[in-house]
């Protein structure tokens, strides 16, 4: 097996895993050239056929009419073969939070979100089915790793929510997606070269690519610090998250087991060269659980580490998973926190506690559907 390449870790997934068929969103503009040549086709073929994936979210070959007939279901077989299906899907706040289940071909299954909101709609997705980064009060850290997900898997999560908002299947009529965060099911940077090839897909301008944003693009990462600093150099817009949950390598160090690897400084660190890099704000995710991670000694601490910097703390209030002892903050316990945040002139918001009725934490409907 070839040595990773520098920054790429080794979080394998179980032997036997099997690799997803190649799609067209696994390629790249003279990639995808070179693969219709080989299916005896003219190279203009591959941007068709991604005009009609990226631009026209047209999946069905009878729609593709710029094509011959008798080359269409070669090229979708060969080149946009089926990927997911949906296994299940949750809604609630009014059908504005929609939670999809998907199966795989190989049946594993992954989950993603799309929440709308008054004067934007984002999407959560997953780069991994399963984690192995086993931080306790995670639902999809607790299940472990089945497999990375393909630059396709990914990319396809965010174009059957495109799909769906196009065509007004989300109450509010016709939308267009304006933010996506890799803060589903895995560690993004665990799956590094898939989830690089997929930002840059879906970035590239159309009909390379879904033309979206960079800037409205959020990773987050446990802090694996090769990685990150690896990340700072993509030349990309997007925005970092770190996920931290606690200030003190003592307690991080049970919270976020990598932490044993990388600790809070080296981590803290690689974000401000992120942020110097990019020119973007670091987000600093802190989920507050009642009596473990939000005294206001600790909200001290975070504050005396982040003050003055590029960052901008994310309060999260767990959203428990089913016989967890990892429970929310009590109200007046997160209000005192954001306060000490606050006195050492650290931006901070509270996150929106969405999904809790639909097992809205990663990896709860995959958890009971198996």
């Amino acid at each position: 097996m070839a040595a990773p390449a520098p920054g790429e870790l080794t979080f394998a997934a179980p032997r036997g895993a099997k690799k997803p068929p190649r799609h067209l969103a696994d390629l790249t503009p003279e990639e995808r050239r070179g693969a219709v040549e080989e299916l005896g086709e003219k190279p203009f073929r591959a941007r068709q056929l991604s005009r009609h994936y990226f631009a026209r979210l047209a999946h069905d070959p009878a729609e593709w009419t710029d094509i011959p007939a008798a080359a269409r279901e070669r090229l979708a077989e060969e080149l946009l073969p089926g990927l997911m299906s949906t296994v299940r899907q949750v809604s609630c706040d009014d059908e504005q939070t929609r939670k999809t289940l998907w199966r795989l071909r190989d049946g594993t299954l992954v989950e993603s979100v799309l929440m709308r909101y008054p004067g934007r709609v984002t999407m959560c997705v997953s780069s991994q089915a399963g984690c192995g980064m086993n931080c306790p009060f995670c639902a999809t850290g607790q299940a472990g790793l089945d497999r990375n997900l393909s630059t396709a898997e990914i990319v396809h999560q965010i174009v059957e929510g495109m799909r769906s908002l196009r065509d007004g299947e989300v109450p509010g009529g016709p939308a267009r997606l304006s933010n996506i965060v890799f803060m589903g099911m895995g560690e993004p940077l665990a799956n590094y070269r898939r989830v690089v090839g997929a930002i840059r897909r879906l970035t590239d301008p159309e009909p390379d690519g879904l033309g979206l944003s960079q800037r409205g693009i959020t990773v987050s990462t446990v802090g694996l610090v090769p990685a990150m600093l690896r990340f700072a150099d993509e030349g990309f817009a997007c925005r970092l998250a770190v996920s931290l949950h606690a200030p003190d390598d003592e307690l991080r160090d049970t919270l976020v087991p990598v932490n044993t690897r990388w600790k809070v400084r080296e981590v803290l660190d690689a974000a401000w060269e992120y942020a110097a890099a990019s020119g973007r704000r670091v987000s600093i995710e802190y989920a507050l659980i009642r009596d473990i991670n939000d005294q206001p000694f600790r909200a001290d601490l975070l504050g005396r580490l982040l003050r003055g910097k590029r960052a901008h703390v994310n309060l999260i209030p767990l959203n428990p998973t089913p016989g967890s002892k990892w429970t929310a903050s009590r109200p007046e316990d997160e209000a005192e926190f954001v306060r000490v945040l606050e006195s050492h002139g650290v931006p901070v918001t509270v996150r929106d506690t969405r999904g809790q009725e639909i097992d809205g934490a990663c990896g709860q409907l995959a958890g009971a559907e198996r």
